[in-house]
């Protein structure tokens, strides 16, 4: 599910970008890859779009960051704690420290697409795996 990303070639540029611009566009690279794991099913838009959202809102983002972190690198897990550093308070009916670790998800996805789209889909197959170990 991973070869759109594997099919990029690193653009640079992510040194120019801050926290705040990378996770904008990571926010959309994962909910590009989401929209395209739950495309392949069939359903209704309206379904599929709440399975997205649902995948892609700040609390899911976290827990992915948790599943992935034993397998980030220091300069990826630097990554995210700069986004996480600069994420604000978050929405007012959030937790904070969620929408911090989303935030900070976000800008490594962002990074890594631009800089390193392989080890992008690299971590996004070991998401897939670890998935389907828990089914």
């Amino acid at each position: 599910m991973t070869d759109w990303i594997r099919s990029q070639q690193g653009r640079g540029g992510a040194a120019e970008l801050g926290p705040l611009q990378l996770a904008w566009l990571g926010d959309a690279v994962w909910e590009l890859h989401q929209r395209l794991r739950h495309c392949r099913h069939p359903g209704r838009s309206d379904d599929l779009h709440r399975a997205v959202v649902a995948e892609v809102k700040a609390d899911a983002q976290a827990s992915v960051l948790d599943t992935l972190d034993p397998f980030l690198s220091d300069q990826e897990r630097d990554l995210v704690r700069r986004g996480r550093n600069r994420a604000g308070r978050g929405p007012r009916r959030g937790e904070g420290s969620v929408y911090g670790r989303a935030t900070g998800f976000e800008t490594m996805v962002g990074w890594l697409f631009l800089q390193n789209p392989a080890r992008l889909a690299e971590l996004l197959d070991r998401l897939e795996e670890t998935e389907n170990d828990l089914s």
